[in-house]
């Protein structure tokens, strides 16, 4: 089973597939961690503070993959099923600042979740079938875990397009 784990930065993708892989005994794929460990990326984008990645390379480098792979990239690749986390944009904006990400940087990332950026790549490559949505604002990670857990075990339906935040525009 391949499952991918994405959402804007600041959703909980780390902390919750860091719980889901120990409690399921699965293999996670840290992507942005893969990027930078291997030299995955192209260029920097020094107006955007970030790596542009090499999507192909990446892809290569994971091979036949198994398991979980998570970032806010994970949707451009095959998998069988599709999580997206979901955040409120203040509060995902609150998040980035808190972890010192720049007032451009954290502003850009919660107009994208906002406008659903991430959920609308996901459904447009994987199809609404494939895709679920869980929203972690306010929630724990421990619950957030349990929720993608329930995705990888089958138990869960797909539900794209059930959270909205185009209020906060």
């Amino acid at each position: 089973m391949r499952v991918v784990v994405t959402g804007t930065p600041g959703t909980g993708k780390t902390t919750a597939t860091e719980r889901v892989a120990a409690d399921l005994d699965l293999d996670v794929v840290h992507l942005n961690r893969l990027v930078k460990d291997e030299g995955l990326w192209t260029e920097r984008d020094e107006d955007r503070d970030t790596l542009v990645v090499d999507l192909d390379a990446a892809r290569d480098e994971l091979g036949d993959w198994d398991g979980i792979v998570e970032s806010h990239l994970a949707h451009h690749f095959e998998a069988d099923r599709v999580v997206v986390l979901r955040c409120r944009p203040d509060i995902l904006e609150q998040r980035l600042l808190d972890r010192g990400e720049s007032e451009a940087k954290a502003r850009e990332n919660r107009e994208s979740e906002a406008l659903d950026v991430i959920l609308g790549e996901a459904v447009e490559f994987h199809g609404e079938d494939a895709v679920y949505e869980i929203d972690t604002t306010e929630r724990d990670p421990d619950a957030v875990a349990d929720d993608i857990a329930a995705v990888v075990a089958g138990e869960r339906e797909p539900s794209a397009g059930t959270v909205d935040f185009i209020d906060y525009l």
